[in-house]
């Protein structure tokens, strides 16, 4: 079984993607041959009736990726929903071991899957059955993805907090700057807020990108990122 991350967030909105992208691309600069998933993905683009996922295609292209589309995200949602709520709108019945069937299959062709979430870690996949719930079966650490603004330590708290009391490890958290930095007190203050009151470390702070090519995320994830943080779970 290859070894990786789950990214997480706090929330939506707060760059997941990229953040997945750049973990990939630090991954792949230790010379492990490393991919992508977004195991279920919604508000996808609906193109001669058929489903896109942005977020799926992006870490394919990051990661240089030859598989299909169907194995990098398996489930697909134009709704951006939650996947139950979205499932039950658009009536579309799935099947989990769809997703788990695509990670065995890129365990078997990679060393390393950064898996990336839908949203945070009680988001409902299926009644009673919650992203928390994938993150476990897939065995993956996690990484939390977080804002760096006003609210972020009460948010954070909680996810990293709720993950350990749940029996899940914990690489780290990854402040990221989805949006242009506000330059306020609060985002000056408080990553070495969370890093002296967090129990899992810090792991860098990402900056806002206006441009997303590879070689812009793969020097911004090789500058900000803390490569002996990552190490330890891959090696």
């Amino acid at each position: 079984m290859a070894k990786g991350f789950f990214i997480t967030g706090t929330d939506t909105g707060v760059g997941k993607t990229i953040i997945s992208g750049a973990v990939i691309k630090l991954i792949i600069s230790f010379g492990l041959k490393a991919c992508g998933m977004k195991p279920i993905e919604s508000g996808c683009i609906c193109s001669e009736g058929t489903l896109f996922p942005p977020d799926g295609m992006f870490l394919k292209k990051i990661a240089c990726m030859e598989e299909p589309l169907t194995v990098v995200t398996p489930l697909c949602f134009k709704n951006p929903l939650a996947p139950m709520s979205a499932s039950e709108i658009e009536k579309t019945e799935f099947s989990l071991s769809d997703i788990k069937k695509a990670f065995q299959k890129l365990s078997r062709r990679y060393e390393a899957v950064v898996v990336e979430g839908v949203g945070g870690l009680l988001v409902p996949i299926q009644s009673s059955y919650y992203v928390i719930d994938l993150v476990q079966e897939l065995s993956l650490p996690l990484i939390v993805v977080a804002r760096p603004g006003l609210g972020t330590i009460n948010h954070t708290m909680l996810t990293v907090k709720y993950a350990l009391k749940e029996g899940l490890k914990v690489a780290g958290i990854i402040i990221n700057y989805s949006r242009p930095p506000e330059k306020s007190l609060a985002e000056k203050t408080n990553p070495g807020l969370l890093s002296r009151i967090s129990p899992v470390p810090v792991i860098g702070i990402f900056p806002h990108l206006k441009n997303t090519g590879k070689n812009i995320i793969e020097k911004s994830a090789l500058k900000t990122l803390n490569k002996e943080v990552i190490k330890e779970y891959l090696f």
